[in-house]
């Protein structure tokens, strides 16, 4: 793992017969590397795009050559996505770029580029298989494709056999990235398996934990247990916090879409790339950025416009991303911070996305003592340090040098000792009557206030609960010796009114929903179209009552609730979800997605309140978690038991 925890940035390329139609089908413009299922294209007419596939201005030099002056140290490409389509030529199948006008082995251009540039070439390979006739489940929606015949384990060695060309015919392969674990064909004991497979052949390959069953969802981390996996794979996502002793990467695409879309504009900025990258180095991971290449065998401009912004900066700043480690600080206001050992210390790299109009940068509750200070863009520019009370002040003039991220080089006396203010502990921030708060205890004295003032020595000292009977600033801080050791930890907390309970009779358990079939980016008006069917279910859900994509659902109920207070609700889909309480929006989660929570809070009386749920899904993942936290009630699923209709 040492070459990659050392590189912390790397290019993905999703590339391969879908990027002829380039996203477009039957007057719809959405799709990407899923058309074939997305839009519902059957096998055959899908099959007439490898006569089609003839990229030639591709040049594999001048690819790697973008990566490496982006400031990436390794490149990770399809070798084969869920079409079935390979990118290299294969003995086991004609369906390839051999079988193509092209007729020439991609990946053996690629790895022969990478080893005359130093950068290490990695592979992506898709367990789910669209084309393959043994691949088991079909799609839904092939109604005409049957399953006669078809035997999984067979095509299991099919992939094996794939995988040991990759693994012995391009040389030395950084990674194997696998993805399309999710479906029930696939199984932790086969995960484990070839795991091991791919291991036998090269042994210090690194394999990702989509080989196995253990992902976390689009959130990528690997669940407690026995499960395979070198790395995480947080998919358009980054961690709140860092992830100590867990070896994470990122994925990101540019746009939208992860392959070749001609309609998707929706770019993100270079400043805003460069910042996730500092972003996900100061929270020790890596971070893998999508280019979707068109059909000609050429990057869209876009993306090579984000890819030279961003290796101009890291020709400036490379050395405060790679070989560093996740910052020491819980947060900073003003940026992000990576570091490295030095003799006899530490080196910080502080990147300053917010240059401080004040000229005064802080690190607060750092006991280390600076040694020195400059801008890492100009060794010979010095600023001044300086400690106040439990932070080092850094003395900054004039304007940011890099509004993107200015990065500061701080070096400090042995390992970084920091002293993160007192958690405020409370269950909620909204409260109806009144509410206890707990500070968390150390070592040090707690001083705080409720008035909104700086904890001082002669401030309040922390023995036991803060009862909390209206609005409040809560102020705490960390104090040794009447010497403040910490910055100041702040939390708002708001006294709100209680929404009315239903009084309601006759009714019975479970909800009312309706069913609707179409193809949305988001949440359409449900109100205004037809159901292609209504029912009853126990609890929120799919559940098996649907066509395979392109669906969404209306729940409509009662939520009972157990006792006054304010309550929290989640809604966790893939893709967009809303929910309402008392026909008031309180979640909003809606968009085209990957499984991502969103969690609003309502106070409520005790009793029965309306509650709504809408859900679409339009490809991959079709799964809704709808969830709720309140007194006395641990974030949980929401039970049966507490849903009614009428």
């Amino acid at each position: 793992m040492e070459w990659w925890r050392d590189a912390r940035f790397g290019m993905f390329i999703h590339w391969g017969l879908y990027a002829i139609p380039a996203g477009a089908w039957d007057g719809t413009t959405n799709h990407a590397e899923w058309i074939r299922t997305t839009a519902e294209i059957p096998l055959e007419e899908y099959d007439q795009f490898l006569d089609e596939f003839n990229p030639v201005k591709f040049d594999a030099d001048a690819w790697v050559k973008m990566a490496k002056d982006a400031g990436m140290k390794y490149i990770t490409i399809t070798s084969k996505h869920h079409d079935g389509f390979g990118l290299f030529d294969s003995e086991t199948s004609d369906y390839d770029v051999m079988a193509s006008p092209f007729q020439r082995d991609i990946l053996k251009e690629l790895a022969e580029a990478c080893r005359r540039e130093g950068i290490k070439l990695c592979f992506y390979h898709s367990i789910m298989d669209w084309h393959h006739p043994d691949y088991l489940p079909r799609r839904n929606w092939e109604k005409n494709r049957s399953v006669e015949g078809a035997q999984f384990p067979r095509y299991v060695d099919y992939m094996k056999a794939q995988l040991k060309e990759l693994l012995t015919n391009y040389g030395d392969i950084g990674v194997l990235w696998f993805d399309g674990e999710w479906e029930d064909t696939w199984t932790h004991e086969q995960g484990v398996e070839l795991y091991d497979y791919v291991r036998s052949f090269q042994s210090d390959i690194i394999i990702n934990n989509r080989v196995d069953k253990g992902r976390q969802g689009m959130q990528g981390l690997t669940a407690e247990g026995d499960f395979r996996g070198d790395f995480g794979t947080p998919e358009q996502e980054i961690p709140d916090t860092g992830l100590p002793g867990i070896d994470w990467e990122s994925c990101m695409t540019m746009n939208d879409h992860w392959g070749y879309n001609a309609n998707d504009s929706n770019w993100k900025s270079s400043e805003d790339l460069i910042r996730k990258l500092a972003d996900i180095a100061s929270k020790g991971g890596n971070f893998l950025l999508n280019i979707g290449p068109k059909a000609d065998g050429t990057f869209p401009q876009e993306s090579i416009d984000r890819l030279k912004a961003i290796g101009d900066w890291m020709k400036v700043n490379g050395e405060s991303i790679y070989g560093t480690e996740a910052s020491p600080f819980e947060h900073l206001s003003w940026g992000r911070v990576t570091q490295k050992e030095i003799q006899g210390g530490t080196r910080l790299y502080l990147h300053v996305f917010d240059w401080p109009e004040d000229g005064k940068l802080r690190l607060s509750g750092l006991k280390n003592d600076g040694i020195k200070a400059r801008l890492l863009a100009n060794h010979s520019l010095k600023v001044n340090v300086q400690r106040k009370e439990d932070e080092l002040v850094i003395e900054l003039s004039g304007q940011s040098p890099d509004p993107i991220n200015t990065v500061l080089v701080l070096d400090i006396e042995g390992e970084p000792e920091v002293v993160s203010p007192p958690l405020i502990l409370a269950e909620e921030d909204r409260f109806v009557d009144d509410m206890k708060v707990s500070l968390q205890a150390g070592k040090f004295e707690i001083r705080y206030t409720i008035d909104g003032t700086t904890p001082t020595s002669a401030s309040d000292l922390y023995s036991s609960e803060i009862l909390i009977t209206d609005n409040t600033v809560l102020k705490a801080r960390f104090f040794d010796d009447q010497r403040p050791v910490s910055g100041i930890r702040t939390q708002t907390f708001t006294k709100v009114s209680m929404q009315s309970a239903q009084k309601l009779s006759n009714l019975q358990s479970g909800l009312n929903y309706q069913y609707y079939e179409g193809d949305w980016n988001e949440l359409p008006d449900f109100n205004n179209l037809r159901s292609k069917k209504s029912g009853t279910a126990s609890q929120f859900g799919v559940d098996g009552k649907v066509q395979e994509e392109h669906f969404g659902f209306d729940f409509t109920g009662y939520v009972n609730v157990p006792e006054n207070g304010a309550y929290r609700f989640y809604t966790s889909s893939d893709d967009g979800s809303r929910l309402y309480i008392n026909d008031q929006l309180a979640v909003d989660n809606d968009g085209l997605h990957g499984m991502v929570e969103k969690e609003g809070l309502v106070a409520l009386e005790k009793g029965y309140h309306k509650i709504r749920v809408t859900f679409f899904e339009q490809g991959g993942g079709d799964d809704l978690i709808v969830s709720w936290k309140g007194p006395g009630i641990a974030k949980s699923e929401m039970p049966a038991s507490a849903l009614y209709r009428q």
